[in-house]
């Protein structure tokens, strides 16, 4: 607990208590700091003074971390508004400039004419008091002006309350002045998370809490709560047993906001409280609405007390000890929800903001039967409290923070956007340099890496066998990388990113290898892209092998311009990728174009998939060399012309050899291969109805004449159109991988 507060002023002694207690943290000051650091605070009306106070009066407290300026203006100046600038005089501020800039009238048009007057009066006072730190709070117009004008002068600004939600045009005021602030001390978690969205510079925010908090958490329980209770509605008024209101119009729905007022009214008179109710602030509907309360005589009603300003040491022992609070006030979704009053919250203007469980939304307050049930369920009772909004230390937060700015570095305020598609812009070290990708790809045998260029030249290849256990694996992989993107700079190519083709399903949104082939052993649930990126300190994407062989061809091979095509790539599995419109297909499970496991047969080989009958299991080269051993042990694969060394494994390359030579037995073995895939294929041109087939990989050339025989004998007549072609590629899969990468660069996407 805080010491009793003995001082003349409430909010002075309880920044000398913080002092006794956690001053010498506050007041430590960099030693470096050549000068102390010129503060000025711009305040505008009475509920902004109640947040800037209690920091006014800790830099006042330290004089020699700071010095001092205080502006006001905006309603502070304004009779009807209770001339609160003098509550700034009492509280024994200089007051360095006081600025009329209000242009009477209340509507809209008045509130432009003060923001423009307010803007022609403050570069005079600016330019006279040479500020380090404008200090500017939340989101009226006047704190627009003051942030406008300090940052075309190239003063610096503190926002306080950036980054918070209430639901009308106080919004873009408030994210308009967060724009052009450089530091933001914020109120609550959600807000600094919505500041960095806002792509605000997350070294520049201070999630401090507000304010009012540090005073309010003490105020409220000050000795004299009832004498104060009793200056402010009259005699006999016990604790928990009157109502606070406090309503301002919403400017982006004048006419509806000044009907709620008048259901309000029409509702606490009907209720029957004695209700303390001030005057709405100076927005556009506020001359309106004070119409409104005097028509209803509420001035002269016993049941009512209009006032025009309560000094906020006041006013939150008001809020702590009454039975409900009612209006569309910040302070009843803040404030009040760290006493637990309850509160009810009329119509949108602050629908957005964090609350506790004291509130009470009434949206749409359209009858008075509703405020009036709202008010029976709330008034009297008490909730848990709250602080959403702070802890009480927020101003030694602040000043910690005010003391850590750094006069020398530059002025120029620094976006954080996220990631983005390279703009087309370039500059003559990157004219000079080769754009370049990282390419990766992960095979049953081998791990290759290379650095593939812009128009997909080969510029350094690296290979090593790839390791069986996911730590090695992983290891060799970084390493390779790394020497790779080292090696890069001496080549003069900038390696724009990292792509990675691996067999296997492939989440390609998250870089995630799902489940992989046989081939490939402990490479199932991995993520891919995390241990890359982490290392390189680049972007990198993911995909699976075989759609990375149609990214191939789409960016360098046939597939060039061609909207609709299919890529069957033919090794020591079947696999490929299929472009539908320029896009490639993944499916709903990432499962699209597993091409080698279209079934042909009923009753075919095993396959590795554990099925019978697949593409794979009669074209692919594990198939072919399966078939050439069987050939082998029964003395029917060796032709005139082949050889075999005793020590030799058998192989599908023998297989096809035997085949070229003439053995009828191995070309009839090659022949129900093509056969196989060409049945296959003519499904998919049933399914997707390609342009173009593409044949890739070290078999393709052997299965081209029996594929366009099969489409020509199996294949519907609309469907036998379609061109096959063998692919000129002699890497696929790491042009493939690159290609991701490089399409990025130059905006496009895949």
């Amino acid at each position: 607990m805080h010491p009793p507060m003995t001082s003349r002023n409430p909010h002075e002694a309880y920044y000398q208590s913080v002092q006794q207690g956690k001053g010498k943290a506050v007041t430590m000051q960099d030693s470096s700091r050549r000068r102390k650091l010129r503060v000025c605070v711009g305040t505008c009306n009475r509920a902004d003074y109640s947040k800037l106070a209690p920091i006014m009066f800790g830099l006042k407290a330290d004089p020699d971390s700071f010095e001092l300026d205080v502006v006001v203006l905006g309603s502070h100046l304004i009779d009807d508004y209770g001339n609160t600038f003098h509550m700034i005089k009492q509280d024994d501020f200089d007051i360095g400039a006081k600025l009329h800039t209000i242009v009477r009238g209340e509507d809209e048009a008045a509130m432009v004419e003060s923001v423009g007057l307010a803007l022609v009066k403050l570069p005079d006072v600016l330019q006279r008091l040479n500020p380090d730190v404008l200090i500017v709070h939340g989101d009226r117009f006047d704190a627009l002006a003051l942030a406008t004008a300090a940052a075309l002068m190239n003063i610096r600004i503190l926002h306080l309350e950036g980054g918070e939600v209430s639901g009308t045009i106080d919004d873009s005021i408030r994210h308009a002045i967060s724009k052009l602030a450089h530091y933001h001390a914020c109120c609550t978690r959600r807000a600094e998370q919505h500041l960095i969205a806002m792509c605000e510079d997350h070294t520049r925010i201070l999630l401090a809490g507000c304010p009012s908090y540090d005073l309010l958490l003490t105020a409220h329980r000050r000795d004299k709560h009832a004498d104060v209770i009793k200056k402010w509605l009259g005699e006999n008024i016990e604790e928990q047993n009157y109502i606070v209101a406090l309503q301002h119009p919403v400017t982006t729905d004048i006419k509806n906001s000044i009907k709620i007022y008048e259901l309000m009214l029409d509702a606490l008179i009907t209720f029957n409280k004695k209700t303390l109710i001030l005057f709405p602030n100076i927005d556009a509907g506020s001359k309106e609405m004070v119409r409104v309360l005097r028509k209803r005589n509420i001035e002269q009603n016993p049941n009512f007390q209009a006032v025009k300003h309560v000094p906020f040491e006041q006013f939150i022992q008001l809020v702590s000890y009454a039975g409900c609070m009612i209006g569309n006030s910040s302070c009843g979704v803040r404030e009040a929800g760290a006493f637990g009053t309850p509160v009810i919250n009329l119509g949108t203007r602050q629908t957005g903001r964090e609350t506790g469980e004291n509130v009470l939304h009434v949206r749409d307050a359209d009858t008075q039967s509703k405020i009036l049930h709202a008010l029976e369920l709330q008034f009297g009772k008490r909730y848990p409290c709250s602080q959403i909004y702070g802890n009480g230390n927020s101003v030694q937060h602040i000043l910690r923070f005010l003391q850590s700015i750094d006069l020398d570095e530059p002025l120029q305020k620094t976006f954080r956007f996220p990631p983005v598609k390279t703009c087309t812009s370039q500059d003559i070290d990157h004219i000079l340099e080769t754009q370049s990708a990282l390419a990766l790809d992960l095979g049953g045998t081998n791990l290759r890496v290379a650095i593939v260029s812009m128009k997909g030249e080969i510029v350094k290849k690296y290979s090593q066998g790839n390791p069986k256990t996911y730590e090695d694996r992983m290891e060799l992989i970084l390493k390779m990388c790394v020497e790779a993107a080292t090696e890069a700079v001496d080549l003069n190519c900038r390696i724009l990113g990292v792509g990675v083709s691996t067999g296997g399903r492939v989440n390609p949104k998250k870089g995630l290898v799902l489940d992989s082939t046989s081939l490939i052993q402990e490479w199932s649930s991995v993520d891919v892209r995390t241990p890359i990126s982490d290392a390189l300190n680049l972007p990198v994407w993911v995909e699976n092998d075989g759609n990375c062989a149609a990214l191939a061809e789409k960016k360098f091979g046939h597939g060039r311009g061609v909207e609709n095509f299919v890529t069957v790539i033919t090794g020591t599995g079947i696999g490929g990728g299929v472009i539908q419109h320029n896009e490639l297909i993944h499916g709903s499970s990432f499962c699209a174009a597993e091409l080698g496991h279209i079934m042909v047969s009923l009753e075919g080989p095993e396959c590795s998939c554990g099925s019978r009958g697949c593409i794979e299991a009669y074209a692919s080269g594990l198939a072919l060399q399966r078939e050439a051993k069987r050939l082998h042990d029964a003395d029917l694969l060796m032709v005139e012309g082949l050889s075999l060394k005793s020590e030799e494994h058998v192989t599908a390359a023998h297989l096809i050899s035997a085949a070229h030579l003439g053995n009828p037995t191995a070309e009839a073995v090659l022949r129900t291969a093509g056969q196989a895939l060409g049945m296959g294929i003519v499904n998919i041109l049933h399914t997707v109805n390609p342009s173009l087939v593409i044949l890739s990989g070290v078999l393709a050339s052997n299965y081209h004449g029996p594929i366009q025989q099969i489409i020509g004998q199996r294949a519907l007549s609309s469907a036998q159109s379609v061109t096959v072609m063998t692919s000129d590629l002699e890497e696929p899969a790491l042009l493939g991988a690159a290609s991701m990468v490089l399409d990025y660069a130059t905006r496009r996407m895949y």
